[in-house]
C-alpha cells in the first residue's frame, strides 16, 4: 500500500510510517482482545444459564413427583418466622396484611443475619462462619434428604429398610460435606450446591404462606438491590473485603465456575483462586422458588413463562455487568420480570387459552 501511496503522491514520511506500525499492531491487539472478551463473556453466560436451569428443573421435578410440595390446601404448618397466617391467632384477617407483616419479619431477620455474617468475616472469625455453614449443610444434606427420599418411596410405592436408607443418606451427606467444605471434583461440588439450593427452595415453597411468599420475593429483590449497590450495603462490604484480602468467599455461599477451597483460609493462608463467574446461592434459591411456585399451579404455560423470564432477566443482568464491570445484584431484574410473566400468563393468557379450547378455536 505504501507503494501505491507513493505512486499517487500520498506516501507518508518514514517517521510517520514508523509511528503507524505500532499503532496498527495495537489496533490488531485490541481487536483480538475484544473478540476474546466477547467469547469469554458468552462462555460466562452459559456457565450461569446451565446451572440455573438445572436447579429450577430440579425443583419443578420435585414438585411434580413429591406430592407433599404440590398440595397447598393441606398445609397447616408454616415457618416460625411467619407467625401471621390463617392457622395462627395472630392473623389480622387480611392475607395481604399478614403477608406484609411476615415479609417485614423475614427481611429483618435476613438483614440481621447478613450483617452478623459480615462482622464475623470482617474480624476474621472464619472458624465460626465455617461451623455455622457446616451445620446448615449438615441439616439440608441429611435431614431433608431423608425426608425427600421417604416421600419419593411413598410416591412410587417402593420398599426399603431403614439400614439401607441410613447408608444411602450417610454416604450422600458425607460426600456433600467433603465436596463443599473441603476438597472435591468441581462438578461434584457444583452439583451439591445446586441440590442444596433446590432443597432450600422447596422448604420455602412448602412452609411459607402463599401471599407471604410473593411479598418476600419482591422484598428480597429490593433488599438485594440496596445490599449490593449501596456503599454501606452488607453484601458490598463483604465482596470488597474479600477482594482487599484476596480471599475467596466461602464456597457454600457462592456458586463458582472454578474450584474454590477455603480450608487454608482458617489458618490465615488463603489459597489462590482461579478467575471465573460466580453467583450467590440465594439467587439460585429465589429463582427456583418463583418457578416452583408457578409449578404448583399445575399450568405448564405459566411454568415455562417464568422459566424463560428468569433466564431473560439473568442475561440482562450479565449484559449490564459487562458494561459497568462491577458486582451487581442478580435478583431484581429476574424476579421482577418473572413476577410480571407469572401474573400475565396465569391471569390473562391461561384464561384465554382455556376459553379458546372450550370454543374449539385453534391458532
Amino acid at each position: 500500500s505504501s507503494g501505491i501511496n507513493a505512486e499517487y503522491g500520498d506516501a507518508e514520511p518514514e517517521e510517520d510510517q514508523a509511528n503507524a506500525a505500532p499503532t496498527r499492531v495495537e489496533a490488531e491487539d485490541d481487536e483480538v482482545e475484544e473478540q476474546e472478551t466477547l467469547k469469554y463473556g458468552a462462555k460466562h453466560v452459559m456457565m450461569l444459564i446451565v446451572p440455573v436451569s438445572l436447579c429450577m428443573m430440579l425443583v419443578i421435578t420435585a414438585i411434580r413427583v413429591i406430592t407433599m410440595y404440590d398440595i397447598a390446601s393441606q398445609q397447616t404448618v408454616y415457618l416460625v418466622y411467619t407467625p401471621f397466617n390463617d392457622q395462627n391467632k395472630l392473623t389480622t384477617g387480611s392475607p395481604i396484611s399478614d403477608a406484609v407483616l411476615n415479609m417485614l419479619i423475614v427481611l429483618g431477620l435476613v438483614i440481621v443475619m447478613t450483617c452478623f455474617l459480615v462482622l464475623l468475616y470482617k474480624y476474621r472469625c472464619y472458624k465460626v462462619i465455617m461451623g455455622w455453614l457446616f451445620l446448615s449443610s449438615l441439616i439440608l444434606l441429611f435431614m431433608f434428604t431423608f425426608l425427600n427420599l421417604q416421600e419419593i418411596m411413598v410416591r412410587f410405592n417402593l420398599a426399603m429398610d431403614y439400614i439401607t436408607i441410613s447408608l444411602v443418606v450417610w454416604n450422600f451427606g458425607v460426600m456433600g460435606i467433603i465436596s463443599i467444605h473441603w476438597k472435591g471434583p468441581l462438578l461434584l461440588q457444583q452439583a451439591y450446591l445446586l441440590i442444596i439450593s433446590a432443597m432450600m427452595a422447596l422448604v420455602f415453597i412448602k412452609y411459607l404462606p402463599e401471599w407471604t411468599l410473593w411479598f418476600i420475593l419482591g422484598g428480597i429483590a429490593v433488599y438485594d438491590l440496596f445490599a449490593v449497590l449501596c456503599p454501606k450495603g452488607p453484601l458490598r462490604i463483604l465482596v470488597e473485603t474479600a477482594e482487599e484480602r484476596n480471599e475467596p468467599i466461602f464456597p457454600s455461599l457462592i456458586y463458582s465456575s472454578t474450584v474454590m477451597y477455603t480450608v487454608a483460609m482458617a489458618e490465615g493462608e488463603p489459597e489462590p483462586e482461579e478467575q471465573g463467574v460466580k453467583l450467590g446461592l440465594g439467587d439460585f434459591i429465589f429463582y427456583s422458588v418463583l418457578v416452583g411456585k408457578a409449578a404448583t399451579a399445575d399450568d405448564w404455560n405459566t411454568v415455562m413463562a417464568c422459566f424463560v423470564a428468569i433466564l431473560i432477566g439473568l442475561c440482562l443482568t450479565l449484559l449490564i455487568l459487562a458494561i459497568v464491570k462491577k458486582a451487581l445484584p442478580a435478583l431484581p431484574i429476574s424476579i421482577f420480570v418473572g413476577i410480571v410473566f407469572y401474573v400475565c400468563t396465569r391471569w390473562c393468557i391461561k384464561p384465554m387459552c382455556d376459553q379458546m379450547a372450550i370454543s374449539q378455536v385453534y391458532v
